[in-house]
Parts: C-alpha cells; structure tokens; sequence
C-alpha cells in the first residue's frame, strides 16, 4: 500500500474492505473456536452502464434492478443524499472466501454441513451484512451516494408460479461479480472465482467514478471444467438429494433439502436457522479454492 495521498479511489475502496475483513472482530466464529469466518477478500469493479446489466433483465427476470435503477431508487427516497448526479454508476463487488480450516471441516460430510461451515453460512452471513456497511458507509464518507441493494427495503426473493417454479431476486450479487470480472458461474450454479468456489460475495452500487476491472475469461462459465471441457462432475456426486444434474441445478429440491430438512435439524443441534447452507457441492470439489486446471490428458 502506498501513501494514502496518492491512492487511487480504487485502491482505497480495496484497502478499506481488506482491512476491514481482517481486522474486524465480528469476522470471527464467535460461537465456536474464535477463528476468522472468512480469509483476504478479493475486490472489482464493474461499470454500471454496462449492458450485462440490462441482459440480466432477459436472464433473470424483468424485475431484477440495473444500477441505475437502484441508485434513482435511492435519491427518490430521500433529499439528504450527498452528490445526486447519476451520470457515472459503477459497482464495488467484493468475495470472501471461506477460510481452510472450515472449508476442510466440511471435506468429510455427506449429508449435512459440517459445524463450522454452518456457522460460516449463518453467522458470517450477518458479518457480510457488516461488510456491506462498512463499504456503503466510506463511501458516502467520501461524499458519493452508495447502496447495497441486498441491505435496501425493496430487496426480494421471487418464486416464479407453477410446478418447477424457480427462485430468484431482484439483485443478483453474483451477476454483479461475474460483470466486475471476479470469476464465473458453475453447473452447480455457485460462482468460481481465483480463491475458489467457497465463499460469499456482497455488492455497493455508487455513483463514485471507478475504473472497471478485466474480465479475464472468455464466457460466463469459463471457470467451471464441466462447461469448459466436459469433466469433473463431482459437485453432482456431493450432493445428498440429487439436486444437480448435467442440467444445472434444481434450486427448488436444493431449497426444501435446505429449508424443510437441515433447517429443523441443524437449529436444534448446531443453533443456526434455516439459512444455514449446507456447502457439500463446493467442498471436496476441484474448484473448492482455486480456478481447477483442465483434467484432460
């Protein structure tokens, strides 16, 4: 890190989220052993004029907000929000990679996540939360207007009708990452990025002027050896319930496994609720902690 004079505004973004990461005491397994939930987080940028994020209205739906939309959003919602002017928009997406020794926890399991990754995904989800308000909170501090729209009033989950009817919601933070070039999806719809497949992600939404990072591969699977080459496969093999396929990933079987199954389950013996994933299809896989190399010979 340089002198704080001369940091780029990108820089100071990044710096403050690795710093905040590292030095918080709300990163640690407060409940258990006191170790970090998460590991150093990596940090990109995405234009919010870029067009992926009105192609995600065609991908996800016609209610999923651009940019934009979340930040006119925000100004029409109050007028003590600091620098209005809407002509530049970008995107701070961040991932937080889930640290080794819980990542290895949950190596061994078959049918239910392992304590520590339970607690990765239930407890050091409201320390995602603290993240996301710590970034949203700098930058206004730096007289820009900043969101994160999974913290806003209108964010939702949304069931699509019907038998088969899927789940998806109004800001994707994944979308969002993939457009800031933190890596790509998977056959089983988790998002590898250069730290791997295990982690949680957060996005702030800001009129500040930041430089777009590279996306550094070809297409929007790229990272997965299923979609690039045709092998591994092993996600399908992790999961208990049949819920990933060579056709993707049911979310509706993953959800009653996660809901109606661990959820009563792991309250009572872990004291998580039903938010608590269970991680085995990103664990114990090629992608768990890197981009995999080619598995063909």
């Amino acid at each position: 890190m340089g002198d704080e004079s001369t940091l780029s505004m990108e820089e100071k973004i990044r710096d403050s989220i690795v710093n905040f990461v590292k030095n918080s005491s709300a990163n640690r397994m407060f409940h258990l052993d006191g170790s970090p939930f998460y590991e150093d987080p990596l940090v990109g940028f995405a234009d919010g004029r870029d067009p992926l994020f009105e192609q995600f209205k065609e991908i996800i739906g016609d209610y999923h907000y651009t940019p934009r939309e979340v930040m006119e959003t925000a100004v029409q919602a109050g007028d003590d929000v600091p620098n209005q002017d809407l002509d530049k928009i970008s995107v701070i997406s961040y991932i937080l990679p889930v640290t080794a020794k819980t990542r290895k926890s949950n190596r061994s399991q078959r049918h239910h996540p392992s304590l520590q990754w339970a607690h990765q995904r239930n407890c050091g989800e409201r320390f995602n939360d603290a993240v996301r308000d710590h970034v949203a909170m700098e930058v206004r501090e730096m007289g820009y207007l900043a969101v994160a729209p999974m913290r806003a009033d209108y964010f939702k989950y949304i069931m699509e009708e019907g038998p088969g009817g899927d789940v998806s919601s109004n800001w994707s933070e994944r979308h969002a990452a993939y457009v800031a070039g933190l890596g790509t999806f998977s056959l089983n719809d988790g998002f590898i990025t250069s730290k791997g497949i295990a982690m949680r992600c957060g996005n702030i939404v800001t009129n500040m002027p930041l430089q777009p990072s590279d996306r550094p591969y070809p297409d929007h699977y790229h990272n997965c050896l299923y979609y690039r080459e045709g092998t591994c496969k092993i996600c399908i093999k992790r999961c208990p319930v049949g819920a990933i396929t060579e056709a993707g990933h049911d979310k509706q079987k993953c959800r009653w496994y996660l809901v109606d199954y661990l959820g009563p389950m792991l309250t009572s013996r872990y004291n998580c609720d039903w938010t608590t994933g269970c991680g085995l299809c990103q664990t114990a896989v090629p992608c768990e902690q890197s981009i995999p190399p080619s598995q063909k010979t």
